[in-house]
């Protein structure tokens, strides 16, 4: 374990999940500060943006820090199927005066597709790099091995797990399906086995093929230790920074977290098109009713946003992706390096 660390460059076994919408330049560099491994996303950003996230970071900490992409499969299209999930959501929008989008638009492009995306790596070199929904191909994979970045990948199952090990990759990210947020399933409408991160921690750990980071529910220095005692080299937390000040979650989410809803979680499709766990809030109850068929993502969370966006002008904070992960009820509300500091010191 302590040489992955050392390759990790870090002290505590302790990553902090690079979320989109939620993790910063502050929060990551304040985890790397704190001897942890601090992350950002870049799924959700363009070439300039994920060009000044990975400056700022820099400019607040000069340790090791990771940076995340989305490697999905590109959308189907169906104009049909949008037009009916538009449709069925305009009851949504009209409760908050709003209209629903004409047309949806694939907001986010995959790294798998993402030339400028991979100049800018290569430029960059940053330490590490993770991958989410996917493995981008063997030339990309040589590119950022070649500008010296180590990688990981999440994975939910042993099949994923070799498929990423044969590709190159260096450390598993073991995503068990109780982690808030997306799930890393490659294929989301592939059968889902639902490993929790215990039982695919253990059972990679003794596969042995790479190295295993385990996420999923992880929250303190018992749940940590508790991967660690199963094989792990790591425990990767995002749920847990999401209450700290330096992430970028509103009002809304925060109270939502912080609140007697923390302990009801949900798996839908409704906000983004693939499976994600958030909060259950009026987004999820509003999934769980229409029989429609879901855009593919993330061309359906063109219409999230824009519904999360009309509510949120009517100060209704329910429409939000609101990601969190079966532990949420044990989130503090602390700065970012102090819970780095806390869970090491409660290992």
């Amino acid at each position: 374990m302590d040489a992955c660390l050392s390759v990790l460059g870090i002290t505590h076994p302790l990553l902090q999940a690079p979320m989109a919408g939620v993790s910063t330049p502050a929060m990551a560099a304040a985890v790397s500060e704190a001897g942890g491994l601090g992350g950002i996303a870049l799924g959700a950003s363009d070439g300039a943006q994920a060009a000044t996230m990975i400056a700022e970071t820099r400019a607040r900490t000069d340790r090791p820090f990771n940076v995340n992409l989305f490697v999905h499969a590109p959308p189907r299209r169906d104009a049909a199927v949008e037009a009916a999930w538009c449709e069925a959501l305009r009851p949504a929008f009209a409760e908050q005066g709003a209209e629903p989008p004409v047309r949806l638009h694939a907001i986010y492009p995959s790294f798998a597709e993402d030339d400028a995306m991979l100049t800018l790596l290569r430029q960059a070199r940053p330490a590490v790099v993770s991958f989410h929904f996917g493995l981008p191909d063997a030339a990309r994979i040589a590119a950022l091995k070649a500008a010296g970045c180590l990688l990981l990948a999440s994975v939910t199952s042993l099949a994923e797990a070799q498929a990423a090990s044969s590709a190159g990759i260096d450390m598993l990210v073991a995503q068990g399906y109780e982690a808030g947020g997306h799930r890393g399933i490659f294929d989301p409408d592939s059968p889902d086995d639902r490993l929790g991160t215990l039982a695919l921690t253990r059972l990679l750990a003794v596969q042995g093929h790479r190295p295993v980071i385990a996420a999923g529910g992880i929250m303190d220095g018992a749940g940590v230790s508790a991967v660690l005692a199963l094989g792990a080299v790591a425990a990767q937390l995002g749920t847990a920074f999401i209450a700290c000040p330096e992430s970028a979650a509103d009002a809304g989410y925060r109270a939502a977290l912080m609140g007697e809803g923390a302990s009801h979680t949900v798996m839908t499709r409704a906000i983004s098109g693939r499976p994600a766990r958030c909060l259950a809030n009026r987004f999820t109850a509003l999934g769980a009713t229409l029989s429609v068929q879901v855009p593919d993502y993330p061309v359906a969370y063109d219409a999230g946003k824009a519904l999360n966006a009309a509510a949120k002008a009517r100060g209704e904070s329910g429409y939000g992706a609101q990601w969190a992960g079966q532990g949420a009820p044990l989130a503090r509300a602390m700065p970012a390096g102090d819970l780095v500091r806390a869970i090491a010191g409660e290992m």
